[in-house]
Order: structure tokens, then sequence, then C-alpha cells
């Protein structure tokens, strides 16, 4: 961020100045005490088991020069707001103060959001927007009212692109998050079913989504919305928006496009890119094919914004994967592949990342474990039902089923392999991740592929953790072994986490 005085934050933030604040000088802004570097305002949040405010003096041991909270410390000058809500609103009004001189002189923002793929793609926008300048993006999925502005206050007079994650569980908070700081540029990826518990309907969501390409500046000011034109919810999106719309297609019409997609090695997809100004082929270095409209939509945001062809494939295909715990591929010692698909769930997402590892396990033994899929309403059963078929009906040999919320996958799995479980896929339901990690250690063999998928909140990325550790001894020794420990969850000593709310939920 641009260096502030603290008056000057708190007439940004609408608060009362503390004594001396003309003379102090923030330089950065962190909710994580242990993130704190010299010249920092340090923000308290509530965070999931912990209280930021209880780490206020370990701030100020690390240079922390001030505080935004709801309460006084002993040790910085703070800006007392209310409660958290009323902090939170106070960080989005720094951030919006701080952006805007930096957009008037020329600082592009680009704004990504869907039902899934959000990460992927602004991880593939940010490698293709390189090409042409810097660029700051947030740090794996900064998408909310924490970790959105958090990402602007990252930017500086030395950024040519600010590129966020927009999310929301309800209508106006996509439109809220625009208006910290307005993008120019916005991609709309898709309307999926995750998330039906909070906004009840697809058409719903739809509405949601849009707020994104309604909060562009028109055509004539350089707005441009990235529309799946797949998607005919995204695709309706283009008489919501000011701006020049450019569509996205793999399987339909549109201004960018794929042609001849394959699956190549590892099952990394491979396309031709065709753009008005020319093709070029992309080999992608993310796993599964589902990436591939991901991809598009990265390239139509970089073609909008003077990449040319070429260079927008080329940093395609060298863009490898950036945010952790989706369809991340680790061969272990003993032969065994894992994939660690831990951060999110729904039933586009689990198909997405079946079809993959059927690809990628070419043949070798394949194991799915499988938590809840959260957040789906009164779907929600119908949901993990469907996953279990389709479970059964793919090329798994053995299922393994997390939790009372997803046990209908194991009864549907079960139910198309036959009632003595003798065809298809031999399905296990457990009660946690501690007796699943036992379920697969007995009995992994040299050559499986192990794929790990579930919502955010199972925190299934112990379990794939700890299955890296042990799955290596086990193969070895050939014998079902102890368990490896897990190791301990991994809490902010600042605050909540940006990229869940304060919950710890998902955002769609």
């Amino acid at each position: 961020m641009m260096p502030m005085t603290l008056a000057e934050v708190a007439a940004a933030v609408g608060l009362p100045a503390p004594p001396g604040a003309g003379t102090v000088t923030v330089t950065s802004v962190e909710f994580d005490s242990r993130k704190v570097t010299p010249g920092a305002l340090y923000v308290a949040l509530p965070g999931e088991r912990v209280d930021g405010h209880d780490f206020a003096d370990a701030a100020a041991e690390s240079g922390a020069v001030a505080m935004l909270g709801s309460r006084p410390a002993s040790r910085l000058p703070t800006l007392v707001a209310g409660d958290g809500d009323a902090v939170l609103a106070a960080l989005s009004a720094l951030a919006a103060t701080a952006v805007r001189p930096l957009i008037d002189s020329g600082l592009t923002v680009v704004g990504v959001t869907g039902s899934a793929g959000k990460t992927s793609t602004k991880d593939m926008i940010a490698a293709v927007l390189r090409r042409a300048g810097t660029v700051v993006a947030p740090p794996e999925s900064f998408n909310n009212e924490i970790g959105h502005p958090y990402t602007v206050l990252r930017a500086d007079t030395g950024t040519d692109f600010l590129v966020l994650e927009l999310s929301a569980r309800g209508r106006g908070h996509i439109a809220a998050l625009a208006r910290v700081a307005p993008p120019r540029v916005g991609a709309v990826l898709n309307v999926g079913s995750a998330h039906l518990g909070e906004f009840g309907s697809r058409e719903a969501i739809a509405v949601a989504k849009g707020e994104l390409v309604e909060a562009l500046p028109p055509a004539s000011a350089g707005g441009v919305a990235v529309l799946n034109a797949d998607d005919p919810l995204v695709a309706a999106m283009a008489s919501r928006t000011p701006a020049a719309v450019v569509r996205t297609a793999v399987h339909g019409d549109g201004d960018v496009r794929a042609r001849d997609v394959r699956l190549g090695a590892g099952a990394r997809a491979e396309f031709t890119l065709l753009t008005p100004e020319g093709s070029a082929e992309v080999r992608l270095r993310v796993v599964g094919q589902h990436q591939v409209p991901n991809a598009l939509a990265a390239a139509a945001v970089g073609r909008a914004l003077g990449v040319e062809v070429a260079t927008v494939a080329d940093a395609l295909s060298q863009a490898g994967p950036v945010s952790k715990w989706r369809m991340a591929v680790t061969d272990l010692p003993g032969g065994v592949t894992l994939v660690n698909d831990a951060y999110n769930s729904n039933p586009e997402s689990v198909r997405a990342a079946l079809q993959a590892l059927a690809v990628l396990a070419a043949g070798r033994r394949t194991w799915v474990v499988l938590g809840e899929m959260a957040e789906l309403g009164q779907a929600a059963a119908q949901a993990h039902a469907d996953v279990g078929r389709l479970v059964a009906a793919s090329a798994v040999d053995r299922l393994i089923v997390i939790g009372a919320a997803a046990r209908p996958i194991h009864q549907a799995a079960q139910e198309g392999s036959g009632t003595d479980g003798s065809t298809g896929v031999a399905a296990q339901w457990v009660p946690d991740r501690h007796a699943a990690l036992a379920a697969v250690v007995s009995g992994i063999r040299p050559g499986d592929v192990v794929l790990v998928k579930a919502s955010r909140s199972v925190g299934l990325e112990r379990l794939a953790a700890a299955l890296a550790e042990a799955i290596p001894a086990a193969v070895a020794d050939g014998i079902p072994s102890e368990p490896a420990g897990e190791p301990p969850a991994a809490d902010r000593a600042g605050g909540a986490s940006p990229a869940r709310g304060e919950a710890g939920q998902e955002r769609a």
C-alpha cells in the first residue's frame, strides 16, 4: 500500500484518531500477527478459535505501529471500531481509499467470480498479465470481506494489474466487494449447484454472480465482461452489463474458444486456443479437463488487456499450480500417487475430479476418499446420493466415505455396485478422517492412486498430509502399519481465515 499517516487512515475509515496519529506512518496492513513487519497496521479480528486482540503485544514486538480493532491495545495506538463487522467495514473503507488514486493513475482492476474455479482462474489470469506488467493477486482464496480488502491494500504505485477473486454468501456481497476496488474487467465462470443452501436456487446464485458485470464501466470507458457462453445462466448476464461482452466457449460459439481438447500426460489438458486475432497451442500444467474453461477466461482477459495470443498461450502453458489443495498431485515413494483436492467440493467438481482421476490413473488401482459437500441445503441428501451413483458408475476401485453428512454417497455407491458389493466399487463408510487414514493405509498397494476430496469445512487437507506421511512406509513394509499422527490444525494467530467467513464456511 501507499504509506499513510495513522491520521490519514483514521480519516479514511471514519474513526477518531488517537493522540500523535499524525506522526505515525503505516506502510502495510496485516491481520495475522505472525506476518507483521515494521510499519504495519495490525487488524485484530475474532477468529474461529482465537481473538486477534490477544496477539496485539506480539504484533507490537514484530514492528506494528498501530492497531485497528474493537478495543484499545495497551502497546499500540488504536483505531477503535465497534464489533467485528465494524472492523471489517473499516478495513474495506481503508482499501477503497487507498486504491482510488492508483486506479486514477492507471491501475487496472480485474475481477473473477463463479461457483467453481475462481481461484485457479485467478492464478491463470495473474500468470497471463505478468507478461504485460506487474500484478498483485490474492494468495490462495482471499475472496471475502477480509481477504478482498487485504489484497487490495497490497497494491501500490508499482502495480499495473490488480486481480481479485470475488465470492458471496448472498445477494449484494459481490456488489459490495466491487465497490471497494471497482473492476474494469470482470469474468464470470459458471453457475453451479454449490451453496444452494445459502441461495436456494441456481437462478438466485446467478443473480449474485452477475453483480460483478453490473459493476463494470461501459464499453466506452474500457469495461469488458468475460462470460462463459457454455453456461446459459452466465451467457444471459450479457444483458446486465454496460461493458463490452467477450464470450468464451468450449462446446459452442464464442469469441475465445478451445478446439481439439484432449487430456495429455498426467491428465493435463491440451487444446488449440482460437481468438479473432489468431490461434495458438496450449498445454496446461494444471490437472483436469475442467481447467480448459478457466484457461479460456484467462485468455480472454489477457486479450482484452492487450496481451498477444501467442504470449497468452505460452503463459498458460507455463503456469503451474499456485493455490494449494486443488488437484495437487504428489508422487510418493513406493509408486503411489496422491491427489489432494481437499479445498472445496460440490457435485460438479466431484465429476471433474473423477474424470481427471480416470486419465491420471491409466489402469492403476484407484481410491476415492470423499467427505461432505457443504452448504447444499435441502438438496444435500440427493446431491450426495447422486455422487455415490456417479462413483459406482466410474472406474473407481475403492471408495472411502467420511462422516454422517456424506453417508448417502456410501449408500448409493453400494446400491450401484450390487447388493453384495461384488461388482463395481468396494465402498466403505467411516466416521472420521482418523478411521479413513487407517482404512487407506491398511489396504494401499504400490502403484495405487488416491484422490482426497471434500468441502473445506471438513478439513481433509490434514488427512492428505497424514496419508503423504504414512503411505510410503506402509507400501515399503508391505503390511498394515500404524497410521502416522496428523499435523495440528494451522490456526491463524491473529484472526479469522480470509478464505472462509468468520465461521469458517466456504463462499460461493
